[in-house]
């Protein structure tokens, strides 16, 4: 069966062969990276599928979403359904076969056929698209949203598609695993399992757009302007995301330079600069409305992940609550943001040696089996609850609950003198206890080592050594003594700070850091400064990020700042590091320093030099409390 295409419908040819390259929410138009952004081989697809069929799906609104089916060759039927909604074109080169397909390829010898759909108002779906679209009014009989395109794309495949068994999975990765959430939303009942990869949750405490009511400058605006622009970061022409970004000015300059107030995107986040019921239903607001378990979730969540990695652990655990059938699972491995599934091995990232394959690991381990138990009735669910590698001892873990309770002890290591970092807490009182650097907007510290322009650097960032920043004047680093034996931390480190600021406002970043030791047998990782846990607040939101206030001027101020969950084992002869600085450009806008109500309307006189203190006195003693594991 194979329906036509209409003349109006977009396709371009990107000309891809041997590698799979997919256009990410920050590059989704303009010439395709030098290098490709996901890594996975493309087999020949004809040899595995029959010719696809093309459809225009009608949802219950008389809107037609483009989707691809592809059944398999040689299989005994009926088989299932894998379901994959997506805004990032389901074939970008028109091909016979979409290359989509072989971020599956695990898939294949087990034998399922595959929907590939794009979503509502993106590529050749019809309709209006809103990014992120909010769930709609459950009284609204004339409503839509993702989840009933959901529920009616799949009545129509389970009715439609010969040698379907009737019953269906999806999955996908960020954007697609927002989407996945949304499937378990009054869901069809032919739905029999999703596996949400990345999915946001909250976009303004913990996902992609905001970490603590701080603005994700770069991520943001490549959002923005890929989804309402049809454009990226490449085409602004500037090499070096820093220097364009800084050049750019205020954030009011970005909205007239290059929106000029047309972006949907754009204005939400302007219009909508603190935590509001728009953050809480409207863009991803998946949270009020994940109640149980109405369909077997697999969460999957990498530890290298700065876009989507807080939101999806709490909707596992939101899940969690009432999960009485047990049914609800969660894996964190040693991933960038979805290499679970865009890598091709996961044996090394950033020039991390991981000790294996671990993406092919947890597809052949954990994700076909998970699919084939559901949607085929084959196999046992040998899967424990939470499945966590250990970074620095390259090993996997099983736990009966996330974060672990049993076996973990709270130490605090504190921040003290002539920068050294000891868990032994600071005796002085005095209140010239702290140290202290000047945090100047105009020479924000940069995120990773310059030059740098996304996407090359974004995938795997948080895994750059830290030594272009550890001698920065506005970067203050505490260092303890190499360890004695192995110490490893389960859990969410939290930071406490006690910082004060000549300005009325300001953004405190905390790295904690693996110092490997310097030893010339390993010359790649000699010295290396590992991040382990990092993460941005907006001093302005530390009573309420609903209702931001200005930071007291010279006033000591508490700060406690969840650094998120980690499963990290530092090494004896290892040393733990901690470093503290007030911006971290351009993932994270600049703070004006002085008070505006808004930042997005902040001019260029607002941005001002602020001199900040740590404080490290018996009185007012910054530490981070690591949950230690005993055993």
């Amino acid at each position: 069966m194979r329906f036509s295409r209409s003349s109006t419908w977009a396709s371009r040819r990107l000309g891809l062969t041997s590698v799979l390259v997919l256009v990410a929410a920050a590059a989704l138009a303009g010439p395709p990276p030098p290098v490709s952004f996901y890594l996975r081989p493309v087999p020949d697809l004809s040899e595995i599928f029959e010719p696809k069929m093309e459809v225009m799906v009608a949802m219950r609104d008389g809107v037609r979403l483009y989707t691809e089916v592809y059944v398999p060759k040689g299989k005994d039927g009926p088989l299932p359904i894998i379901l994959e909604r997506t805004p990032y074109n389901v074939n970008a080169g028109d091909l016979e076969y979409s290359e989509r397909l072989a971020l599956y390829s695990e898939f294949f010898e087990e034998g399922f056929i595959f929907a590939l759909q794009d979503i509502r108002g993106r590529y050749r779906s019809e309709g209006e698209h809103v990014t992120l679209r909010p769930q709609a009014d459950p009284n609204d009989p004339n409503g839509i949203d993702e989840s009933t395109d959901f529920y009616d794309t799949i009545d129509w495949l389970v009715k439609s598609v010969p040698g379907n068994n009737g019953n269906v999975g999806t999955l996908g990765i960020s954007y697609g695993g927002f989407l996945s959430l949304r499937a378990m939303i009054n869901p069809h009942p032919a739905l029999k399992a999703v596996s949400p990869g990345a999915s946001c949750a909250d976009m303004f405490v913990m996902d992609d757009f905001h970490h603590n009511g701080a603005f994700r400058l770069s991520y943001s605006l490549s959002a923005a302007m890929a989804f309402d622009l049809g454009q990226g970061l490449l085409s602004l022409g500037q090499r070096d995301e820093y220097q364009l970004l800084l050049d750019m000015g205020p954030l009011a300059n970005v909205d007239q330079q290059i929106f000029k107030g047309e972006s949907y995107v754009w204005n939400a986040f302007k219009d909508h600069p603190n935590l509001d019921d728009m953050w809480r239903y409207g863009m991803c607001g998946v949270m009020p409305h994940l109640d149980e378990v109405t369909v077997p979730a697999l969460h999957v969540i990498g530890w290298w992940d700065m876009e989507d990695f807080a939101g999806p652990i709490e909707a596992y655990r939101k899940l969690e609550r009432k999960d009485h059938d047990n049914r609800n699972y969660m894996i964190i491995g040693p991933w960038r943001h979805g290499g679970w599934t865009f890598d091709d091995t996961g044996r090394e990232l950033k020039g991390v040696d991981l000790g294996s394959d671990t993406a092919r690991y947890f597809r052949e381990r954990y994700h076909v089996p998970w699919f084939t138990y559901w949607l085929k009735g084959k196999g046992e669910l040998d899967l424990p609850e939470v499945t966590a590698f250990q970074m620095g001892s390259n090993i996997w873990e099983t736990f009966d609950e996330w974060p672990p309770n049993d076996g973990i002890e709270e130490r605090k290591i504190y921040l003290r003198e002539d920068g050294r970092l000891s868990f032994e807490a600071p005796t002085t009182e005095s209140s010239d206890a702290y140290d202290s650097y000047v945090s100047d907007p105009a020479n924000p510290v940069p995120y990773r080592a310059r030059p740098f322009m996304y996407p090359w650097g974004w995938p795997a960032w948080m895994l750059e050594d830290q030594r272009f920043a550890s001698n920065r004047p506005d970067v203050i680093s505490w260092i303890s003594e190499p360890l004695g034996e192995d110490l490893t931390i389960t859990g969410s480190p939290i930071a406490s700070l006690f910082a004060t600021t000549t300005g009325a406002d300001a953004d405190w970043v905390v790295k904690l850091m693996d110092v490997h030791p310097e030893d010339f047998s390993s010359w790649e990782t000699s010295g290396y400064q590992m991040i382990v846990r990092a993460e941005v607040f907006r001093g302005r939101f530390r009573n309420s990020f609903e209702r931001p206030e200005p930071i007291p001027a010279n006033e000591v101020v508490p700060y406690e700042i969840d650094l998120r969950s980690c499963n990290h084992r530092f090494r004896a002869g290892h040393r733990i590091m901690v470093q503290i600085q007030s911006s971290w450009f351009p993932i994270i806008d600049r703070n004006p320093q002085t008070w505006v109500p808004n930042i997005f309307e902040a001019q260029e006189r607002d941005f001002q030099k602020a001199t900040q203190r740590i404080y490290r006195s018996n009185r007012h003693p910054t530490h981070i409390k690591l949950p230690v594991r005993l055993r």
